[in-house]
Protein backbone atom coordinates (compact mmCIF):
# COMPACT_ATOMS: atom_id res chain seq x y z
CA UNK A 1 0.00 0.00 0.00
CA UNK A 2 1.36 3.57 -1.03
CA UNK A 3 0.63 6.44 0.28
CA UNK A 4 2.03 8.64 -2.31
CA UNK A 5 -0.25 10.31 -4.44
CA UNK A 6 0.41 10.23 -8.43
CA UNK A 7 1.59 13.49 -10.03
CA UNK A 8 -2.09 15.04 -11.63
CA UNK A 9 -0.36 18.11 -13.13
CA UNK A 10 0.89 17.95 -16.73
CA UNK A 11 4.32 19.47 -17.48
CA UNK A 12 3.06 22.47 -19.31
CA UNK A 13 1.59 23.41 -16.04
CA UNK A 14 4.59 22.57 -14.25
CA UNK A 15 6.73 24.53 -16.42
CA UNK A 16 4.25 27.61 -15.87
CA UNK A 17 5.13 27.28 -12.10
CA UNK A 18 8.68 27.28 -12.77
CA UNK A 19 8.82 30.49 -15.01
CA UNK A 20 6.57 32.86 -12.56
CA UNK A 21 9.06 31.44 -9.32
CA UNK A 22 12.10 32.33 -11.54
CA UNK A 23 10.59 35.55 -12.65
CA UNK A 24 9.28 36.75 -9.22
CA UNK A 25 12.73 35.38 -7.66
CA UNK A 26 14.77 37.98 -10.52
CA UNK A 27 12.60 40.54 -9.71
CA UNK A 28 13.28 40.29 -6.13
CA UNK A 29 17.21 40.22 -6.80
CA UNK A 30 16.75 43.27 -8.91
CA UNK A 31 15.25 44.92 -6.54
CA UNK A 32 17.82 44.36 -4.04
CA UNK A 33 20.52 45.47 -6.21
CA UNK A 34 19.04 48.09 -6.69
CA UNK A 35 18.27 48.86 -2.80
CA UNK A 36 21.71 48.03 -2.37
CA UNK A 37 23.55 50.44 -4.91
CA UNK A 38 21.45 53.07 -3.32
CA UNK A 39 22.40 52.87 -0.07
CA UNK A 40 25.82 52.68 -0.49
CA UNK A 41 27.73 55.81 0.48
CA UNK A 42 29.32 58.36 -2.39
CA UNK A 43 32.38 60.00 -2.19
CA UNK A 44 30.63 63.37 -2.30
CA UNK A 45 28.87 62.31 1.31
CA UNK A 46 32.13 61.20 2.42
CA UNK A 47 33.96 64.78 1.34
CA UNK A 48 30.70 66.79 2.87
CA UNK A 49 31.24 64.84 6.17
CA UNK A 50 34.44 64.67 6.30
CA UNK A 51 34.36 68.75 5.79
CA UNK A 52 31.84 68.95 8.33
CA UNK A 53 33.73 66.69 11.01
CA UNK A 54 36.33 70.05 10.44
CA UNK A 55 34.34 72.49 11.36
CA UNK A 56 32.36 71.14 14.17
CA UNK A 57 36.34 69.77 15.70
CA UNK A 58 36.97 73.14 14.80
CA UNK A 59 34.76 74.63 17.46
CA UNK A 60 36.43 72.28 20.22
CA UNK A 61 33.44 69.92 20.07
CA UNK A 62 34.00 66.05 19.36
CA UNK A 63 31.99 65.31 15.93
CA UNK A 64 30.46 62.09 15.31
CA UNK A 65 31.86 59.85 12.95
CA UNK A 66 32.13 60.07 9.14
CA UNK A 67 29.54 56.89 8.68
CA UNK A 68 27.23 58.42 11.14
CA UNK A 69 26.94 61.85 9.43
CA UNK A 70 26.84 60.32 5.98
CA UNK A 71 24.18 57.93 6.95
CA UNK A 72 22.15 60.75 8.38
CA UNK A 73 22.66 63.64 6.30
CA UNK A 74 24.09 61.95 2.92
CA UNK A 75 25.02 64.22 0.13
CA UNK A 76 22.09 66.85 0.40
CA UNK A 77 22.24 67.52 3.98
CA UNK A 78 18.64 65.20 4.42
CA UNK A 79 16.33 66.78 6.63
CA UNK A 80 18.25 69.74 7.45
CA UNK A 81 18.63 71.36 4.33
CA UNK A 82 14.96 69.75 2.88
CA UNK A 83 13.46 73.72 3.33
CA UNK A 84 15.03 74.90 6.14
CA UNK A 85 13.35 78.12 5.52
CA UNK A 86 9.97 77.58 5.63
CA UNK A 87 7.58 78.67 8.04
CA UNK A 88 6.50 75.00 9.37
CA UNK A 89 10.38 74.05 10.15
CA UNK A 90 10.87 77.37 12.06
CA UNK A 91 7.77 76.98 14.10
CA UNK A 92 9.22 73.40 15.10
CA UNK A 93 12.16 74.76 15.73
CA UNK A 94 10.88 77.67 17.56
CA UNK A 95 8.70 75.11 19.88
CA UNK A 96 11.62 73.37 20.89
CA UNK A 97 12.82 76.62 22.13
CA UNK A 98 11.27 76.04 25.32
CA UNK A 99 10.74 75.61 28.90
CA UNK A 100 9.99 71.80 28.09
CA UNK A 101 6.35 72.32 29.84
CA UNK A 102 3.02 71.24 28.29
CA UNK A 103 -0.18 72.41 27.82
CA UNK A 104 -0.53 75.82 29.15
CA UNK A 105 2.40 75.67 30.95
CA UNK A 106 5.00 75.80 27.81
CA UNK A 107 6.99 79.05 27.42
CA UNK A 108 9.55 80.15 24.90
CA UNK A 109 12.76 80.74 26.98
CA UNK A 110 15.84 82.89 25.90
CA UNK A 111 17.60 79.73 24.31
CA UNK A 112 21.82 79.50 24.94
CA UNK A 113 23.55 81.71 21.57
CA UNK A 114 25.67 78.62 20.51
CA UNK A 115 22.31 76.31 20.15
CA UNK A 116 21.83 76.68 16.33
CA UNK A 117 25.51 76.22 15.86
CA UNK A 118 25.24 73.15 14.68
CA UNK A 119 22.51 73.66 12.55
CA UNK A 120 24.26 76.41 10.88
CA UNK A 121 27.44 74.00 10.60
CA UNK A 122 25.30 71.64 8.50
CA UNK A 123 23.69 74.33 6.29
CA UNK A 124 27.39 75.70 5.78
CA UNK A 125 28.50 72.30 3.97
CA UNK A 126 25.75 71.23 2.84
CA UNK A 127 23.30 73.82 1.55
CA UNK A 128 24.73 77.27 1.81
CA UNK A 129 22.41 78.67 -0.16
CA UNK A 130 19.80 78.81 2.65
CA UNK A 131 22.32 80.01 4.61
CA UNK A 132 21.86 83.94 4.70
CA UNK A 133 18.13 83.58 5.57
CA UNK A 134 18.37 81.12 8.16
CA UNK A 135 21.22 83.19 9.39
CA UNK A 136 18.97 86.22 9.57
CA UNK A 137 16.29 84.23 11.85
CA UNK A 138 18.50 83.28 14.06
CA UNK A 139 19.69 86.67 14.48
CA UNK A 140 16.21 88.13 15.06
CA UNK A 141 15.97 85.33 18.22
CA UNK A 142 16.97 86.38 21.30
CA UNK A 143 19.79 84.61 22.71
CA UNK A 144 22.20 84.76 25.64
CA UNK A 145 24.68 83.00 26.85
CA UNK A 146 22.84 81.24 29.50
CA UNK A 147 24.77 77.61 29.08
CA UNK A 148 28.27 79.63 30.00
CA UNK A 149 31.47 78.31 28.90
Amino acid sequence: MSTTEMETQSARERRWIYITTCVVLGIFIVTGLLAFSAGRQTVQAQEKADELIAAIEATGVTAPSQERIVRVLGDDGGPTCEDPNSALRRSILLSRLSNGATGPGERPVIADSRVFEGQRLIMEVYCPDELEEFQAFIDDLKTADVAGG
